[in-house]
């Protein structure tokens, strides 16, 4: 059976961030309560609460809701109310089929000044001769009875009445209290019949109507052949099992049934007891996936894909690599990725799932690389390729031979301005003592300096006319 808890609380809370102690509005229908319990004490700046479709049987806890507007109670365990007299400002209060029966009790709710809204139709009260009139009269605030609005006429018809109409709901609840009890004492005698029944079925001796307490003690043979028994005979069981138990759900189902408190509990319990069995024989049929086959006898790799994931492998000649553009789920934490890269197969497992290729080409695993595309989420493997040089990405660098030339022919063509200078000098001085052999080894002594190739020793052209 469901309890009210601070995670039930939270996980109901997404619309506040969780946060709980701010919470104005919750709603906890249809989570098999039985108890209402901690709301007030977490929960203190509720203004809306929806408790419908539990199994609530008493209204407590909620007397320190104090901003607490709208309370909704329908289709619970509830026979009175009571403790609401703290929600200072409860306007509307639902209580829609219950099993109130004491409808003076509704008396508790004059301290709630500001209640405009009172459901309480599919109540055993509800049909209590005078009920509707009873209530106008005794909770004058109200401006609203289970939809209807409240006339001013019926109200000061109510108040003249009321003597004789209170006299008449005492009466009908001092009866129906009376068919309570005795629909009380049923209940507790089925319950105390079932208790003794699954005490007589547990008392049974084993399985084959004997006792066995040595635990060391060799089983008989029919016993060891019942364990030993073919599939065809563990099936044929189960479904006997099966039938067996559809029948008693039909029977409990078919058999008449007061509607009171006992009689939900009673059913869900039932359901309950039906959804374990359901389970167990689930988990009794459930088989065992074998392992699949990754890598064959004799050491060959198999192309698995068994997350079902698109893929692409591509062969980059050009950084000399193999890169695979694995399509793993967007959003999937990487904590859920694990990746083994092989010499000849990469091998991928996508929470626990396998991915693995084989690759067409032998790679280095140690310098492989894998990352997440900030972009799709792909998962990106590059491989680089066994005995080849891998080339990164930067520009290609000018060859040095080619520096080398434009820096010599640089020099060069200041080496003849400066040649074409001394000699214009030299044939000022005197014209006679230059010739083409002294031009030609200063050309070619002052080139092979400029150069760095070793020549003539001498310092520069006038040296010569020296």
């Amino acid at each position: 059976m469901g309890r009210i808890t601070e995670d039930l609380i939270r996980r109901n809370a997404e619309h506040n961030d969780c946060v709980i102690f701010s919470l104005e509005e919750l709603s906890l229908h249809q989570q098999e309560i039985e108890r209402l319990e901690h709301i007030d004490k977490w929960c203190r700046d509720l203004k809306i609460l929806y408790l419908q479709n539990n199994l609530i049987g008493k209204i407590e806890n909620v007397s320190k809701l104090k901003k607490l507007e709208y309370l909704n109670l329908a289709l619970n365990n509830i026979e009175k109310v009571e403790n609401l007299e703290g929600c200072e400002g409860l306007t509307k209060l639902d209580l829609t089929i219950n099993f109130i029966g004491e409808l003076s009790s509704i008396k508790t709710l004059r301290h709630n000044i500001h209640l405009k809204e009172l459901f309480l139709m599919g109540n055993p009260c509800a049909d209590f001769d005078g009920y509707r009139q009873f209530v106008v009269a005794t909770l004058q605030q109200l401006k609203w009875l289970d939809g209807k609005e409240i006339e001013r006429s019926e109200r000061i018809q109510a108040l003249q009445n009321f003597p004789v109409i209170e006299q008449q709901i005492r009466e009908q609840e001092k009866a129906y209290c009376l068919k309570r009890a005795k629909d009380k004492e049923e209940a507790q005698r089925k319950l105390q019949e079932d208790a003794d029944e699954g005490k007589k079925e547990r008392s049974q001796p084993g399985f084959d109507g004997r006792w066995y307490t040595d635990i060391g003690a060799p089983l008989p043979s029919s016993v060891e052949s019942k364990d030993l028994q073919a599939p065809e005979i563990q099936e044929g069981e189960c479904n006997r099992k099966k039938v067996e138990d559809e029948e008693d759900d039909l029977e409990f189902w078919n058999k008449p049934s007061l509607f009171t408190p006992e009689s939900r509990l009673e059913t869900l319990r039932h359901m309950e007891k039906q959804r374990k069995a359901q389970e167990k024989l689930s988990d009794k049929k459930k088989k065992v996936k074998p392992a699949r086959t990754l890598i064959t006898e004799d050491g060959k790799a198999l192309n698995v894909n068994e997350p079902k994931l698109d893929f692409s492998l591509k062969d980059d000649e050009k950084r000399k690599q193999i890169v695979l553009d694995l399509a793993v789920y967007r959003y999937l934490d990487t904590s859920l990725i694990d990746v083994d890269v092989r010499p000849t197969y990469v091998r991928v497992l996508v929470k626990g799932k396998p991915f693995q290729l084989v690759l067409p080409a032998e790679v280095k695993p140690d310098s492989s690389s894998a990352k997440r595309s900030q972009t799709t989420g792909h998962l990106v493997i590059c491989m680089p390729k066994v005995d080849e040089v891998i080339t990164g990405c930067p520009p290609a660098s000018k060859p040095v031979a080619s520096t080398l030339d434009s820096s010599r022919e640089r020099k060069t063509e200041s080496f003849l301005r400066r040649v074409t200078t001394s000699r214009k000098k030299a044939l000022c001085c005197d014209p006679s003592l230059v010739t083409e052999e002294t031009d030609d080894m200063a050309s070619q002594g002052l080139l092979h300096q400029m150069v760095g190739i070793p020549g003539p020793p001498f310092s520069s052209p006038l040296a010569l006319f020296n």
